[in-house]
């Protein structure tokens, strides 16, 4: 379904009464969590648009059956709002018991959808045993999605920082902010491009430029005010402006995906790409898609980053699953599969003080790879946009540069 549908069911959602349910599992209660999980088959909605993170859900899935007689069905999304409409589509159908979506892989705007009009089961989160490993106490990003307080409504499962990746072969010296990247383009037509919003990378990208180009940031952190769009975004749609018409075929068309984009990069169509995982040079790299000559980098202004969070749908069939599922997600095991490069390449959201030194060691034994940047390379990390501000700048990008 389309995001105004969505939004139009939310607004009849909002005239229906909302339901409590006795019969959900404890969260409290993990070893009976764990029993009355085993047989249950989860519907897990995630978005794939990348195969290697597909690949690592699979072997998630693998290894949730083996240790937990949980079987794990992915249920592949080129959009979440597509889940999130279904989800509200059963609401107004008076399905509360057997919903399509037992699990979620979701962020920003539509979990405050999802929590605005009380559609998700909770507070979980924070009772699964492994929740303990990511330090929330110290690190309060593991409790807030784009400025909404989660309020263990979420799982964190995986975490995103903007990169640039780069041919050093063709650009030894690239550009490394906003400015810069606008003067190289102008000077090296043809030589970039990003994906076309609301693809998420494209929309991230956006944000990105806005950050590093108004003067005062704390209104994109608070509901957007729709008077203030026009004042606070015009520096946005003037770079836009000047740097399309120097984007790969003259900003006419846009990749559909981070994965078309590395493809390009690969097949030498441009020498400067963005991706939302510090790891995917090297990744690409190890896969043989792209030079070894290729590299990382981020700006100097700081880079939008974000946790990846996972939720129950109120009317989730295999609640109990999902909850194991997102556990063993949780897991050092499941998160050092998924830092490896050649595997996803995700970083971490685990508290490297948290774990044994044994899961430590094997952490700092992964090689990462040539092309991805240690911790403390990675810069200041800029805070997401309150979610309004990310429909907003969708649709108004869109309704100037989509016909094109």
């Amino acid at each position: 379904m389309s995001r105004s549908l969505c939004l139009m069911l939310v607004g009849l959602f909002c005239l229906l009464p909302i339901n409590v349910f006795s019969d959900s599992p404890d969260p409290g209660n993990w070893e009976q969590v764990v029993a009355s999980a085993r047989g249950q088959t989860v519907y897990f909605d995630a978005w794939a648009g990348d195969p290697q993170i597909n690949r690592y859900i699979a072997w998630a899935a693998e290894q949730t059956q083996k240790r937990y007689g949980v079987e794990i069905v992915h249920v592949k999304l080129s959009d979440t709002a597509e889940a999130v409409s279904r989800i509200l589509a059963e609401k107004l159908a008076g399905n509360t018991e057997t919903g399509t979506v037992d699990l979620l892989w979701v962020n920003g705007e539509n979990f405050a959808t999802l929590k605005q009009n009380a559609l998700l089961f909770g507070p979980w989160a924070e009772q699964l045993p492994n929740f303990a490993l990511v330090d929330a106490d110290k690190r309060p990003e593991m409790r807030e999605d784009f400025t909404i307080a989660v309020e263990g409504l979420e799982s964190p499962w995986t975490r995103s920082q903007l990169i640039y990746y780069f041919d050093s072969e063709i650009l030894p010296s690239p550009p490394t902010n906003v400015h810069a990247l606008l003067a190289w383009a102008q000077e090296n037509p043809g030589q970039f491009t990003y994906p076309r919003p609301p693809v998420f990378l494209g929309s991230t990208f956006l944000k990105q430029v806005l950050l590093e180009l108004v003067e005062d940031r704390e209104p994109l952190y608070k509901p957007l005010v729709t008077e203030e769009f026009a004042r606070i975004t015009a520096p946005l749609w003037s770079y836009l402006d000047q740097l399309h018409p120097s984007l790969l075929r003259g900003g006419r068309s846009f990749p559909s995906s981070g994965t078309q984009m590395r493809r390009m990069m690969g097949d030498g169509e441009i020498s400067l790409a963005i991706s939302l995982s510090p790891a995917e040079a090297s990744a690409g790299i190890a896969a043989g898609e792209l030079p070894e000559t290729v590299r990382s980098f981020v700006s100097d202004a700081g880079s939008i980053g974000n946790v990846s969070f996972l939720a129950v749908p109120f009317n989730a069939r295999a609640k109990a699953g999902a909850m194991v599922f997102a556990n063993f997600l949780l897991s050092a095991q499941a998160q050092l599969q998924a830092y490896r490069p050649e595997v996803m390449g995700s970083t971490t959201v685990l508290s490297m003080e948290q774990l044994s030194a044994q899961e430590r060691a094997a952490f700092a034994n992964v090689d990462v790879g040539s092309a991805t940047l240690p911790p403390e390379a990675l810069g200041k990390t800029l805070q997401e946009p309150h979610p309004d501000w990310v429909g907003a700048l969708e649709r108004e990008w869109v309704e100037r540069y989509g016909a094109r």
